[in-house]
């Protein structure tokens, strides 16, 4: 998941990024290593907040954007 690389280049601290979100920063952590998967609505927050789509956000796009007529 590219969730560590988007926070990085928004300057953005695994704390606040768990604050804004209303999550853990251990959980934030593990997200970010694969030690542990987020669930539907977690990764819907994350694609939200970073403005990026599930797609890019899971890797199988390198597109950032929404593309809905695919």
């Amino acid at each position: 998941m590219r969730l560590r690389e988007l926070r990085k280049q928004r300057g953005i601290s695994q704390l606040k990024l768990a604050m804004d979100l209303n999550l853990n920063q251990n959980s934030v952590s593990r997200y970010e290593t694969g030690e542990r998967e987020a669930d539907y609505r977690t990764l819907i927050a994350f694609a939200d907040y970073f403005h990026v789509s599930l797609d890019y956000l899971l890797e199988r796009t390198d597109e950032p954007g929404f593309s809905p007529n695919k």
